[in-house]
């Protein structure tokens, strides 16, 4: 896995970095989300002044508003997630074959995405960053175009929608 070595300076994206490690935690531990919350915010988030690294564990000055949201927004639609995801990938790769980071990067930007309160692009390219921190290959490649495809597919839904 490779690891960004600089620090970001985007709360924002900081925020949902946190948040894709968070539920990598929640999915891996089977921890509770308010558990793994307030384990981010008390230690990870403060980090910075105990003077640790980013890769010690410090997420630096993230939007902790959003950061709660993108977790508990990722939980809440985890079925409909999960059930969008099937639909994606091909038959020979169901959602519990992917890389647990990627499949935490999908419930994140997913979660978003399902609320419609940000431009579906600025959140693929944000969650494409956070795919390059994490990875080297092609994943970052399968995360634009799986939430390309659902955008498409959420979009068509909501005129479907609105057309009856």
């Amino acid at each position: 896995m490779a690891v960004q070595t600089h620090t970001p300076q985007r709360p924002r994206t900081a925020a949902r970095l946190a948040a894709v490690q968070a539920l990598f935690q929640i999915d891996q531990n089977a921890d509770f989300a308010d558990e793994v919350i307030q384990q981010f915010i008390i230690y990870r988030f403060n980090a910075e002044q105990a003077q640790l690294s980013y890769e010690e564990g410090c997420v630096p000055s993230p939007d902790v508003q959003l950061f709660d949201s993108v977790v508990k927004k990722a939980l809440l639609h985890r079925g409909r997630i999960t059930e969008l995801l099937k639909e994606t990938l091909p038959e020979t790769w169901p959602v519990e074959r992917l890389d647990p980071v990627l499949r935490a990067l999908f419930m994140a930007s997913m979660g978003e995405l399902l609320e419609n309160s940000i431009p579906a692009p600025v959140l693929i390219n944000e969650y494409m960053d956070i795919a390059h921190g994490f990875f080297s290959g092609d994943e970052p490649k399968l995360v634009n175009g799986v939430l390309d495809t659902i955008t498409t597919k959420l979009q068509a839904d909501t005129k479907g929608h609105n057309a009856d």
